[in-house]
């Protein structure tokens, strides 16, 4: 009868350890697979590797590991070399806004720039950059792109170099960053302020395109945020109106020179006095900068297209420097 009683328990122990009723039952594997693809974005094949390997044995913290260590090299050997030219640039503004980045990230499709992955590793970037340029007395606190990306972390403390590996692991494409711009203000009476065109989503600053620009207070009678406001407006225009310098005394001596060039070459069969002619040019070259100088261009975002240094001289304010970013398709 003991040894009856005896097997009787035994059967209950055991029923009860693989009762699924059990709040103790472990999961499945099929709910770790899940459970490691949501939180890794990696294939399933991938997961159940993983998970299945002797020094994992079902651990998902492990297993992460191993995905990383196995799975992204995987991964990034595969797509190595692929043509990357869709992609995000984001920005973000320093909180005492002293200083600011924009970066550009490119991946080999639009569908893949879309993601919430590739969203987020953009925005990581950023932040990681604009934090460096805080910190940084320097204008260059980036430098060398691999170099920052080994070095620098998001804000869970995590390598960038991981965070990019773990965003190939899960799109399955090659993802590269492409460049990093830091701009930090001049003086204390700056501001800084970006624009983002193409959002990708509300929880980021990144796009298809973006800019960033430093205004200066010049009068007393001009507030931090009338000149934030002013700043925005200007980094909307920069994006749509694409300056290539900031102002024309800032255009390299060569390009002029070419441009009169140009201007000349085509008066040439018009008989027209010197005098007359260097008036001609003065005018065309005056329409030349107004096409590529931000002080000189037409305000696309003020009511009635002023130019933008007179919107700026009323507003008390000085722009001292731009921006602008965008992907190149070419």
């Amino acid at each position: 009868q003991t040894e009856t009683q005896h097997h009787l328990l035994s059967r209950q122990t055991c029923c009860s350890q693989y009762s699924t009723s059990s709040p103790r039952a472990a999961p499945s594997v099929a709910q770790l697979v899940k459970q490691l693809r949501e939180s890794t974005g990696a294939p399933m094949m991938e997961c159940k590797k993983a998970l299945s390997s002797p020094e994992v044995n079902n651990d998902i913290d492990l297993a992460k590991e191993w995905l990383r260590k196995h799975g992204s090299a995987k991964a990034s050997s595969k797509v190595a070399g692929r043509e990357a030219l869709e992609g995000l640039v984001g920005i973000k503004v320093s909180e005492d806004g002293s200083s600011a980045s924009l970066v550009k990230v490119a991946s080999e499709t639009d569908f893949a720039s879309r993601s919430e992955v590739f969203s987020t590793f953009v925005q990581e970037v950023a932040d990681a950059a604009a934090a460096a340029s805080s910190s940084s007395e320097s204008g260059d606190a980036v430098g060398d792109i691999p170099t920052f990306l080994s070095s620098a972390k998001n804000e869970e403390g995590k390598l960038l170099s991981e965070c990019l590996n773990d965003a190939i692991l899960a799109i399955r494409e090659n993802l590269q960053v492409d460049s990093i711009s830091m701009l930090k203000s001049s003086s204390t009476n700056s501001v800084l302020a970006g624009y983002v065109h193409g959002r990708a989503s509300p929880n980021v600053t990144c796009g298809s395109s973006a800019s960033l620009v430093e205004l200066e207070i010049l009068s007393e009678k001009t507030s931090k945020d009338d000149a934030n406001d002013a700043a925005k407006k200007l980094a909307m225009h920069v994006v749509a109106a694409k300056p290539q310098y900031l102002n024309p005394s800032s255009v390299p001596d060569e390009i002029v020179a070419k441009e009169k060039e140009i201007l000349l070459e085509k008066m040439k069969d018009t008989n027209k006095p010197p005098e007359i002619l260097e008036k001609i040019i003065t005018g065309q070259l005056r329409k030349f900068y107004e096409g590529i100088c931000l002080t000189e261009q037409a305000h696309m975002v003020e009511e009635g297209n002023p130019k933008v240094s007179k919107v700026m001289k009323g507003a008390g304010l000085e722009v001292k420097d731009f921006k602008l970013m965008g992907m190149s398709k070419s």
